[in-house]
């Protein structure tokens, strides 16, 4: 908290609990979540997991310095 800007700490301190999903978490294991919602989030995490890594994987690829020269000769 610099400067005793306590909303900017607050909203900063939101935006980690969101980003790690402890709302989600608690929301979750407050109440008993359906079977069909637990599947379909099964499968969205699983497939957010397969995208991310593969994207992941053409930005490491874009990004490499040692590839070589498309345009040989120009």
């Amino acid at each position: 908290m610099k400067d005793g800007k306590v909303d900017d700490a607050y909203r900063q301190f939101n935006r980690l609990l969101i980003h790690d999903d402890i709302f989600g978490k608690h929301r979750r294991t407050r109440y008993c979540e359906k079977p069909f919602n637990y599947r379909r989030r099964k499968s969205y995490e699983v497939c957010k997991a397969i995208y991310d890594e593969d994207m992941s994987r053409k930005i490491r690829l874009a990004l490499r310095q040692n590839r070589e020269d498309p345009w040989l000769g120009c």
